[in-house]
């Protein structure tokens, strides 16, 4: 005997009726449909996965904000604020230039002077200027003739700077009563030329020239040519220039998430 066919039927008897297609099921998948997780998604709300839920970068890549570039201004402004103090107390003969003419005359004369004269005479435009040249004349033959330009400019505005400076200052030297000794135009020299050569040969030299124009101002103090804050208040005001030459990076381009 042939039966009926049965009727399709829900668990809870709700009759015949085909059925119906469910909101968020049928159509869940379909590209840029809300709640779908597939990569096409059209709402704003993040997957909930925690890589998902990272914010994105300047270029809608997650990862980390690449470095500012104008965060490395801060330590030549910081080198030119401290210039600007220094200067003020030596023009006013404050606490501090008053100190400084105090721990000049203890300190000149201590030490072996020979090596101090040395070191003093590592500023002289006669020992470091020839670094500087052939180092520019290297970094020409590398093809880096506008870096090279760059330090023999920057070695131009020494005396462009320093001699102003040491006629409106007109401060006394140590054991004279001459003036026109701040700022160190010594130490200037010294800072430009050294630091310029290990910039154009290789970074790596940076802190031999740091060594060099260090010993360049103990030796100025040690044989009593400068003050203190003369030989300070040199590298605080020249030292900016090396610091914005190196300290520039171009952010590397990201091409993933990490």
């Amino acid at each position: 005997m042939r039966g009926t066919p049965r009727p399709q039927g829900t668990a809870d008897g709700s009759g015949t009726e085909p059925p119906q297609p469910r909101p968020g099921r049928a159509f869940a998948h379909s590209p840029g449909a809300s709640g779908s997780g597939t990569p096409h998604r059209s709402d704003s709300r993040p997957p909930h996965t925690p890589r998902g839920a990272r914010h994105t970068g300047p270029g809608g890549r997650p990862g980390t904000t690449p470095p500012v570039p104008g965060r490395p201004a801060l330590l030549p402004l910081l080198a030119l604020l401290l210039f600007g103090a220094v200067t003020w107390q030596v023009v006013a003969h404050g606490p501090l230039a008053r100190l400084d003419e105090r721990a000049g005359r203890a300190l000149a004369g201590r030490g072996p002077q020979a090596v101090a004269e040395f070191c003093a005479d590592l500023g002289n435009l006669q020992v470091a200027l020839p670094v500087l040249a052939v180092a520019m004349a290297y970094a020409a033959w590398r093809g880096r003739r506008v870096q090279a330009l760059y330090a023999g400019l920057a070695m131009a505005l020494v005396p462009a700077v320093v001699v102003p400076l040491k006629l409106l200052v007109d401060r006394a030297g140590p054991f004279t009563t001459e003036t026109g000794w701040y700022p160190s135009g010594h130490t200037a020299t010294a800072l430009v030329a050294y630091g310029g050569a290990a910039l154009l040969v290789h970074r790596r030299l940076l802190p031999v020239a740091v060594l060099l124009t260090v010993a360049t101002g103990i030796g100025l103090v040690l044989r009593g040519y400068h003050w203190p804050l003369d030989v300070v208040a040199s590298a605080c005001l020249f030292s900016p220039i090396g610091m914005r030459r190196s300290s520039w990076r171009t952010p590397s381009r990201r091409t993933g998430p990490s």
